[in-house]
């Protein structure tokens, strides 16, 4: 396994387009699944964090495309 350096970020506070994924279950239970995606912007944050992963080529390119989590009910105070 390779080790990578711990590191931290510090808050930060951004906006930027998210993308939401549903499963839509067409026939009750068992039946085929379509994935229906809706997008909107908004303000949020991302709290402070000690971590360690393979560097970063573009950070900012890379963030749009991670999956993460935020409180859509106080995206700036989670």
């Amino acid at each position: 396994m390779t080790e990578y350096e711990k590191h931290q970020h510090e808050t930060k506070q951004h906006g930027h387009g998210h993308v939401h994924i549903t499963h839509h279950s067409q026939g009750g239970p068992g039946g085929p699944v379509e994935h229906l995606t809706a997008e909107h912007e908004h303000e949020h944050n991302h709290p402070a964090i000690d971590h360690a992963h393979a560097p970063h080529e573009n950070p900012n390119r890379e963030h749009e495309h991670e999956a993460h989590i935020h409180d859509h009910e106080h995206p700036t105070e989670s």
